[in-house]
């Protein structure tokens, strides 16, 4: 082709392109409102009257991709699709797109909608590690973040965004929401307060109404997305889920109203928001509400000591679904995260209703019986043996509230979940309750740990990679009343104790941690009455280890350091509450109101909310074999025993 051919054919194209974006603009200009304009008088108090008028598929998406490529036999993609037209301007959502190279629109594999929480990423790992189970995955980036390889848009480049400085080197493209802010972490507009429904100038509606929420607005780009995936050649439409951690979680069970939801898995969120000051808030946006028309298969990943999705709603939310097809999974301990065994289940809930290649043994049956013949309530646990059970366990809290509320949050975070090992007879395992008290209700369950046939990998709730060989199904959580133990003639039995911990067979049943692979833990111990020091106690503990180390006794917010001989010695290590320090190095007063105790080889220490200094690491990283410990307890100051002195945090 001659050079005249060329700059012809060059031409001939760029007024294409010219073309086709002005068609575009004019089509997006002449395009009508998503959401019917309210009516003068017309308010918006219930569901129906939420979702009114809004069609998730009506409108053309307008997919544009803005990066492309693939990584272990998986297509991975950076795309925009309109949200919708809102006050005359059109939204776009941006997300990380990726599903199986070998998927085809004769292979179609199953479509999953992922969820960020407040603060979160859209991230690719969750793409690329569900494409390697034969799942097509979008993780939609409602709040403007994103991470990918090459591509990661970060609060400050959203900002970059908003503000269109196109001559920035790291400007990016990213979630636009018009005229709107369903922003989060930040918002947009200074003073936007993310779930109101009150009018603003950059909501949808001049008077208080679900529709100005930045919750409705992500629960409209999640199901968005839904059409999104059904459009794709490669995905089959009819098996579609959708899961979310966190703000994640409420969006999740928002979206689940969807028809087109075939399965539903929320984390840490979507049962507790019940509380708002606003009518109109609780009448349309409150959990219960959409919770009441999710008929789809649902898993609920809900931590015993999570803030946001509070296990003490748990009952209350199943109560209000309409199906019947419903698994909890309740880590004791945890709050706002959990461990490889608790967030597969979302993974195998997917395997079951959207592709049935996995069964999810029944909800663990359980029986509280409170006229025992010692005065000790029991619980009788009879799980679904069609799978290998690994391990049975009650655990259960005097620590709970029967009108558990928001403001209760430190008490939800750090309440301490007893352990109670369960005993097997026939089809079905007994554990003892014994309590300190009875003049306060008593909350209890069971856990259920299964067998995989082979193990599981699947990003986590912030995307960390995790491989599961075991699964855990919880029972609905039981409340007891003080009125109901009185009366059933429950007899306090737990005495007082010194020794906090021995470290004997399932000690770390009473502990926890996020990082199994570690042998750092941490528990709410203290937390519990029955093990209050008085005020001229040391705590003590002996330790041993391979190498010379430093052990980090971590209550709260201060750490004791120590150093560690080593050799394999068992040695005293002995500490007044002066030898812990907080990051400005001042010690402890006292023992009061201590709610977590954590033995680490290393811990952060952050200055007070507000202060912008930088946190710091006191310890470093352990060498040689794990520590081993013992006799964790508290002991009087004036004893004569050999001590291990605290290395003073500086």
């Amino acid at each position: 082709m001659n050079q005249s051919n060329m700059r012809v054919k060059t031409v001939v194209c760029l007024l294409a392109f010219c073309c086709q974006s002005l068609f575009a603009t004019l089509l997006i200009a002449q395009q009508s409102d998503t959401l019917p304009v309210l009516s003068p008088g017309q308010t918006i108090d219930d569901f129906q009257g939420m979702w009114a008028g809004f069609d998730p598929r009506a409108e053309s998406l307008q997919v544009e991709t803005v990066r492309e490529w693939e990584e272990d036999e998986v297509v991975l993609r950076i795309v925009r699709f309109q949200i919708g037209v809102f006050k005359g301007k059109t939204a776009k959502l941006a997300a990380v797109y990726g599903f199986p190279k070998q998927a085809s629109a004769d292979a179609k594999v199953p479509g999953l909608v992922q969820i960020h929480g407040g603060g979160q990423f859209a991230d690719y790992k969750a793409c690329l590690l569900n494409a390697k189970r034969g799942y097509a995955t979008v993780s939609i980036a409602w709040a403007g973040r994103i991470s990918a390889p090459g591509y990661r848009v970060d609060s400050r480049i959203v900002k970059l965004f908003w503000d269109n400085k196109t001559d920035d080197p790291d400007y990016k493209l990213t979630t636009d929401w018009g005229a709107v802010d369903g922003y989060h972490a930040p918002s947009r507009n200074q003073g936007n307060v993310f779930p109101s429904a009150k009018s603003a100038a950059w909501t949808i509606d001049d008077i208080e109404s679900p529709r100005n929420s930045g919750w409705y607005l992500g629960a409209i780009a999640a199901r968005r997305a839904l059409t999104f995936l059904e459009r794709q050649p490669e995905v089959d439409a009819e098996r579609l889920g959708v899961y979310g951690h966190s703000m994640g979680g409420k969006l999740t069970v928002m979206a689940s109203v969807d028809a087109r939801v075939k399965a539903a898995a929320p984390s840490c969120g979507g049962i507790s928001d019940r509380d708002n000051d606003s009518p109109v808030f609780r009448a349309t946006l409150g959990d219960d509400v959409s919770l009441r028309h999710v008929d789809c298969p649902i898993i609920f990943l809900s931590p015993a000591n999570d803030f946001h999705g509070r296990i003490n709603d748990l009952p209350k939310a199943i109560d209000e679904l309409p199906t019947s097809q419903w698994r909890l999974t309740c880590a004791p301990h945890h709050n706002h995260q959990d461990v490889a065994q608790y967030e597969v289940a979302t993974l195998l809930w997917f395997d079951q209703h959207l592709k049935g290649s996995f069964r999810c043994p029944a909800t663990p049956d359980t029986s509280l019986d409170l006229k025992t013949t010692d005065g000790v309530a029991q619980l009788s646990i009879r799980p679904d043996d069609t799978r290998t059970i690994l391990s049975v366990d009650a655990f259960y809290t005097p620590h709970g509230k029967s009108d558990d509320e928001p403001e209760d949050f430190e008490n939800t975070k750090h309440r301490f979940w007893h352990h109670a090992p369960a005993s097997q007879s026939g089809d079905h395992w007994t554990a003892k309750l014994p309590v300190a008290k009875v003049d306060q209700p008593l909350w209890v369950y069971a856990n259920v740990r299964y067998a995989l046939d082979q193990p599981v990998n699947g990003a986590g709730y912030y995307y960390r990679e995790y491989s599961a060989d075991s699964f855990n199904l919880s029972s609905l959580l039981k409340m007891v009343s003080a009125d109901d133990l009185q009366s059933s003639s429950v007899r306090p039995t737990l005495q007082p104790a010194r020794t906090i911990e021995d470290f004997g067979d399932d000690w770390d049943k009473e502990w926890f941690t996020y990082r199994s692979e570690k042998w750092a833990r941490s528990t709410h111990k203290l937390y519990n009455g029955i093990y209050q020091p008085s005020e001229s106690d040391q705590l003590s503990i002996q330790v041993r280890c391979q190498k010379p180390n430093e052990l980090i006794v971590m209550l709260d917010g201060f750490a004791a350091e120590v150093a560690l001989q080593g050799n394999n010695a068992w040695q005293i290590v002995r500490l007044s509450p002066q030898d812990f320090k907080d990051f400005d190095g001042n010690g402890r007063q006292n023992w009061n109101g201590i709610k977590r105790l954590t033995l680490s080889d290393s811990e952060r220490l952050k200055p007070e909310r507000g202060d912008s200094r930088p946190s710091r690491i006191v310890g470093e990283p352990w060498e040689g074999e794990d520590a081993e410990f013992r006799n964790l307890c508290w002991t009087d100051a004036s004893a004569e025993t050999k001590t291990l002195p605290a290395k003073h945090a500086q």
